[in-house]
């Protein structure tokens, strides 16, 4: 998929709302030089391509009681499209699991789970993973901290 062409100005939206969603148009157009009208008109544009999938809150998840995040790392025994499919769509129903890559190579998820704690995680892993249809394998590694951690990807106009 080719990715679409944007001018200095569409870039330079991008990037402030990437940093702060929830800052009016006004706000906005007058980062980045326009008149309100037209900044909204570009900004309704992104949405409806879907360059701008979504608005959202980040949220601290120690201060909600989650207190731990796992990555795990699941084998399956098939890699047919159908058996990766029907794992995609079992983690896609698990809370838990905030995100999950198909991977080339031995390992193939990658999940980044959370869990109020050690105990919550076992049963976790033991109910919902390791139980799993088709899955042979689970490895998992505790975060100890988290060094960087940004949301989105660069945009630099």
């Amino acid at each position: 998929m080719a990715s679409q062409k944007f001018d200095q100005i569409d870039l330079q939206i991008l990037g402030e709302l990437q940093k702060n969603g929830r800052m009016t148009n006004v706000e906005l157009a007058q980062m980045v030089g326009l008149t309100a009208p037209p900044c909204l008109r570009r900004v309704r544009a992104l949405e409806e391509s879907g360059v701008i999938r979504s608005y959202h809150a980040d949220l601290d998840a120690a201060k909600l009681g989650y207190g731990i995040t796992v990555f795990a790392m699941v084998s399956l025994r098939s890699q047919a499209e159908s058996d990766l499919q029907a794992f995609e769509d079992y983690v896609g129903g698990l809370p838990e699991v905030r995100e999950c890559y198909m991977l080339n190579g031995e390992i193939d998820f990658l999940l980044k789970v959370v869990a109020r704690d050690l105990q919550s995680f076992q049963s976790f892993l033991t109910a919902h993973l390791t139980s799993a249809p088709n899955v042979t394998s689970v490895k998992t590694s505790l975060t100890i901290r988290t060094a960087k951690q940004l949301a989105g990807i660069p945009v630099e106009p």
